[in-house]
């Protein structure tokens, strides 16, 4: 629809609606591979997909219920949970955007810097477009599922059909149901076998799988250490109404990495404190989710996971991830703060 040209728009409208019911590490896993056919064919560099892609994943996976960050803060606010997609939505459509502007424009500056992408040469005998699309999005479903299983009304119920599919949905299940459905893409007139194209795989993957579980283990080193008790009770006294949730969640976000604990910690300080804000009605309880939301995707960077998901996965080294992906998450957390302040200046 957006034609190729605008390749880097569709990846980012594409995150955008990926990470509503998948975790944007999954859905970054998934879609790498299409950024990088996309970036071989249309000559994009593909930091700029990657950021871009990267962007649309974020903004909806720390605003839009029911990816768990929003999701656990509304009930921990008691917000009204279809306010706050309604306004996670409104919010988090030009906080994706910022990524993609930003993209476009860092993907001029480093773009020359990344180095080509090698594609397998295409095969006369190309497999059914179904077949084709298979391994995306039948992990993206399953996962999907799973996000449905769990909402707080249990569509699905209690029983055996939701464990179903909570264990179908679970990521790694998830993608390796799409490792056996890309088994089918083989051309039978290639020489390449199925153990070939894993051996490959686990050799590429290898060292993703080491950097990204460092950078993790790093941010669960800090969060042991009880920083999150340390920086709440260093900022809770502070009276800037709803700038305190974005605060005190950035400050949580950059010390220690991960956004969902971010989010989860700060709506624990903030419970009590919504009454002396004045943020006790329906509006100010969303916004207040919302604006720990923005703060929870500002930045991210080394002791993040995503962060190097994002780097790995797009063939970026440290310094050219630092000046892209955390500068753009940089620039969405402060669209997304601005927004809220805009729509609480003038309903609140």
């Amino acid at each position: 629809m957006t034609g190729e040209k605008r390749s880097v728009l569709a990846m980012n409208i594409t995150g955008f609606i990926v990470s509503i019911p998948v975790f944007c590490d999954s859905g970054f896993v998934i879609l790498s591979s299409l950024n990088k056919a996309l970036s071989k064919n249309a000559r994009i560099p593909l930091v700029t997909l990657g950021v871009s892609l990267a962007a649309g994943l974020y903004a909806t996976h720390v605003f839009v219920p029911p990816t768990p960050g929003p999701l656990a803060a509304a009930a921990a606010l008691e917000a009204d949970l279809g306010l706050v997609i309604i306004l996670g939505l409104l919010v988090a459509l030009p906080v994706s955007l910022a990524g993609f502007f930003w993209a476009k424009y860092i993907g001029k500056k480093l773009g020359k810097d990344i180095k080509d992408i090698a594609l397998p040469e295409k095969s006369e005998n190309l497999p059914h477009t179904a077949i084709s699309l298979a391994p995306i999005l039948v992990p993206i479903v399953l996962i999907a599922l799973k996000s449905i299983s769990n909402y707080p009304t249990h569509p699905f119920g209690q029983g055996i059909i939701a464990d179903i599919f909570n264990f179908a949905g679970n990521p790694v299940i998830a993608l390796f149901a799409g490792v056996f459905l890309a088994f089918k893409l083989k051309d039978k007139k290639v020489k390449e076998t199925h153990f070939n194209w894993v051996a490959g795989g686990l050799k590429e993957a290898g060292i993703i799988i080491l950097i990204t579980g460092a950078g993790g283990a790093f941010g669960a080193i800090l969060r042991a250490t009880g920083i999150g008790d340390i920086i709440g009770s260093g900022f809770a006294n502070l009276q800037i109404g709803i700038l305190l949730p974005f605060v005190i969640a950035a400050v949580l976000k950059s010390a220690q990495g991960s956004s969902t604990v971010s989010i989860i910690t700060t709506a624990a300080i903030i419970a009590p404190l919504l009454q002396s804000f004045g943020l006790e009605s329906a509006l100010g309880k969303a916004l207040t989710v919302l604006s720990i939301g923005a703060g929870a995707m500002t930045v991210s960077h080394l002791n993040d996971s995503y962060f190097w998901v994002v780097a790995q996965f797009t063939d970026m080294d440290t310094a050219t991830a630092l000046k892209s992906q955390t500068v753009s998450t940089l620039f969405q957390g402060l669209t997304g703060i601005l927004i809220i302040l805009l729509i609480s200046m003038l309903f609140l």
